[in-house]
């Protein structure tokens, strides 16, 4: 049996009646099921995911590999056993609430075969007001910048990989991130590629917004977050050298996942937990905020700088008088729906050259 081109994964917990588009989305590809392989692992679903996948994996025994397993309490252990499946020479994934477009897999695999891409972004789409990123779309590029392209704003899993690459550097999800999980997991890939294009001559991958969902990454509790958000900066500091490339990631974390700790959700936990986050968050705006905080927009500034003085009673009044603050257009484009996984009962698993450390910048 021949290597397919490509492995999708789709991890799956309770994303009827989205689930029905995003597997169809995978019959029709035009790179046909021969060169396919979907890997879908559905994790724990009780909302009639489970009989969805199974009828389309009866419909298409060829394309379809499907695991299921107790629910694990987030994206990440599925992603991985999913990966672990995955025989295909480049692995592409997808949210099961999203859909592709007929040709998305056998253009980004002929792009990636023709510049040797061992990452590759697909233009992306949003559908029920979903945010998207757009800058690093703006033009179809062989090769882009780890900084100065707009890469850092796009660091969703939404990608292909190349699997030798990922394979050879053993990069999995963090199991103990129930959120972000899917961001680290794109940041080492991007900085150990040799080479990271983007194709945005049309839109491939349409990323949906359910009806019953609302800045789903808040709801994961100001305190998880900040955990995650650590492991964000930790990922940085572990593949780059001070300089501008860090910094530019940097910049982004601060952007999105500290200033995301201070929604409107902060002023109404427990005076002890509200101490917890703006201690934690103090200490990773002290070690990583010089030469990125001043670069803030005046809104988010003002608020880290309060939390970085320990100031918390005029932190909440800050948010009190910001009631527009979970509108933040950042939010929506990172990673799986967690809600469905962190509402769940938990029974399973639990461009500088030289900047770069241990590898070369993308040519």
């Amino acid at each position: 049996m021949s290597t397919p081109d490509v492995s999708v994964v789709v991890a799956v917990y309770n994303t009827m009646p989205y689930l029905t588009r995003c597997l169809e989305s995978l019959t029709r590809q035009t790179l046909g099921e021969r060169r396919t392989e979907v890997v879908v692992v559905d994790d724990g679903s009780t909302d009639g995911s489970t009989e969805e996948i199974e009828r389309f994996a009866r419909l298409h025994p060829a394309l379809f590999t499907v695991l299921r397993q107790p629910n694990s309490g987030g994206p990440a252990a599925p992603s991985n056993r999913g990966l672990e499946l995955a025989s295909g020479r480049y692995v592409f994934f997808l949210g099961a609430d999203d859909h592709l477009a007929p040709d998305a897999l056998e253009r980004m695999v002929a792009m990636a075969d023709q510049y040797g891409s061992d990452v590759l972004l697909c233009k992306m789409a949003a559908v029920g007001e979903r945010t998207v990123p757009t800058g690093v779309f703006k033009e179809t590029a062989p090769a882009i910048r780890l900084v100065g392209d707009g890469l850092p704003w796009a660091l969703s899993n939404t990608k292909l990989f190349r699997r030798e690459m990922v394979e050879r550097n053993r990069i999995r999800y963090d199991e103990d991130m129930p959120a972000f999980s899917d961001q680290p997991f794109v940041l080492e890939a991007c900085f150990r590629a040799r080479r990271i294009s983007v194709l945005a001559d049309q839109d491939y991958y349409f990323a949906v917004r359910r009806a019953d969902s609302s800045n789903i990454t808040f709801r994961a509790g100001p305190e998880l977050r900040l955990r995650c958000a650590a492991k964000l900066f930790e990922t940085t500091c572990r593949f780059l050298e001070p300089g501008p490339l860090r910094t530019g990631f940097h910049r982004r974390h601060f952007h999105v996942e500290l200033f995301q700790l201070f929604g409107p959700d902060f002023p109404a936990l427990a005076p002890e937990a509200r101490e917890r986050v703006v201690t934690g968050a103090a200490r990773l705006i002290g070690a990583h905020g010089d030469g990125v905080l001043e670069r803030l927009d005046e809104r988010r500034r003002r608020t880290l700088e309060l939390a970085r003085r320990g100031e918390t009673e005029a932190l909440c009044e800050e948010i009190r008088r910001d009631p527009e603050r979970t509108g933040d257009a950042a939010t929506a484009q990172e990673g799986f729906s967690l809600v469905r996984w962190l509402l769940a009962p938990v029974r399973g698993t639990r461009g500088v050259r030289g900047a770069r450390k241990g590898d070369r910048q993308p040519a």
